[in-house]
C-alpha cells in the first residue's frame, strides 16, 4: 500500500459524448481503492467551462495528478504507474521525457520552472546515451536554458562526476553543461578533461574552459 501521506490527488475533466473519459473516470477510481490516489474532483466542462478556461483544458479527458497533466485515452494499468511516478523520486524525468516524447518541449519547460530541482532529475537522461534522441536533445535544451543561472550551478558536483563518466559522450554532454554554469568552480574539472582520450571530450572542454575564462 502507498503512503497515504504521499499519494497523489487528481483533477480530471470530462466532457459530454467523450469516448474515452468514462474508462479513464472508472481507472480513477479503483486507483482510489487501491489508496494509490487521495482525493478526486471531477468536473463536467459543458457546466463549468470556466473552471476549464481556468485550467487551459482544451480536450477531455484532462487530468492532473499530483504534479503531472496528462490528456487523451490512458489505460488503468498506465494511470496506475503515473500514479506511483508522482510520488518516486525519477518521476520528473519519465514525465518530461513523455512530454519531449509528445513535443511538448513548452509544457516542460514550465514544469522545471515550477520547480527547478527538477533539473537534478533530468541529469539521468545526459548520463544515459543510449536514452531516446529526442529526449537527450530536449533535456540538453532545457538544462541549456539555465545557463549561468543559480540552478544549472548547483548541478556542478553532479556534472563533475558525469565528466568522468565511462562514455565520452556523456563525458562531451557534461564538459558543455559545466562551461554554460558559468562558475569558476568548474575550471578544475574542465581543466582535467583537456587531456581526455575522446578528442571530441578534449575540443569540448577547451571551448567550456575558453568560455568560462572569458566570461
Amino acid at each position: 500500500m502507498a503512503d497515504l501521506n504521499m499519494v497523489p490527488d487528481a483533477l480530471l475533466f470530462i466532457a459530454p459524448g467523450c469516448p474515452h473519459c468514462p474508462a479513464v473516470l472508472q481507472a480513477l477510481l479503483e486507483l482510489m481503492k487501491e489508496s494509490l490516489i487521495g482525493k478526486m474532483t471531477v468536473v463536467n466542462v459543458a457546466v463549468h467551462p470556466e473552471l476549464a478556461a481556468e485550467k487551459g483544458v482544451r480536450t477531455a479527458p484532462w487530468l492532473k495528478l499530483g504534479s503531472f497533466v496528462l490528456t487523451g485515452a490512458y489505460s488503468a494499468d498506465e494511470l496506475r504507474q503515473w500514479a506511483k511516478w508522482a510520488i518516486n523520486s525519477d518521476g520528473a524525468v519519465h514525465y518530461v521525457g513523455h512530454l519531449l516524447k509528445e513535443g511538448g518541449f513548452r509544457q516542460a519547460a514550465l514544469f522545471i520552472a515550477e520547480d527547478t530541482r527538477r533539473l537534478k532529475q533530468l541529469l539521468a537522461v545526459v548520463a544515459d546515451p543510449a536514452a531516446n534522441l529526442e529526449v537527450r536533445l530536449g533535456v540538453s535544451a532545457l538544462l541549456e536554458s539555465y545557463a549561468g543561472k543559480e540552478a544549472l550551478q548547483n548541478l556542478l558536483p553532479d556534472l563533475t562526476k558525469l565528466a568522468r563518466h565511462a562514455d565520452f559522450r556523456v563525458r562531451a554532454d557534461a564538459c558543455h553543461l559545466l562551461g554554460l554554469t558559468g562558475s569558476a568552480a568548474a575550471r578544475a574539472s574542465l581543466a582535467a578533461c583537456t587531456s581526455d582520450e575522446n578528442q571530441e571530450v578534449r575540443e569540448i572542454a577547451q571551448e567550456a574552459l575558453a568560455k568560462l575564462e572569458g566570461a
